[in-house]
């Protein structure tokens, strides 16, 4: 599978994008494993589907060559809070949201780098009220 169908998948309407992307989980290499199941769990109706989904990115993510998937990283952990929080599981929420946080120097200090600060910031936030 392609980057090309990683994009139409973006693009397209939601069971297209599902089929889309799941076609590139299973068949894809690591890094658009990644990716692929990154976007997935933003898609999912439930959030334990969503933390499945979560895992599997961040599983993809260690199976890649580092290099290729460092960015990934503190948006993967950040998700993986957010749901754990979304779920009761504070103790782990706190530990994704530490691992995000030790993970923002991959980023770079552009739009996408900003609302992956800006998300880790609000958990934070949101974690220290829980």
């Amino acid at each position: 599978m392609s980057r090309e169908e990683l994009t139409r998948a973006l693009q397209a309407e939601p069971a297209e994008a599902r089929r889309i992307l799941v076609r590139v989980w299973e068949t894809g290499s690591p890094v658009d494993r990644c990716a692929a199941a990154h976007w997935l769990a933003d898609r999912q109706d439930s959030a334990q589907e969503e933390l499945r989904w979560d895992l599997r990115a961040l599983g993809a993510a260690r199976a890649a060559e580092p290099a290729e998937v460092r960015g990934f990283f503190p948006s993967l952990h950040l998700n993986l809070g957010d749901v754990y929080r979304r779920l009761g599981d504070l103790p782990r929420a706190r530990e994704h949201l530490a691992a995000a946080q030790a993970a923002l120097g991959a980023l770079a200090d552009d739009d996408y780098g900003r609302m992956i600060r800006g998300g880790v910031a609000r958990l934070a936030d949101r974690l220290g009220r829980g």
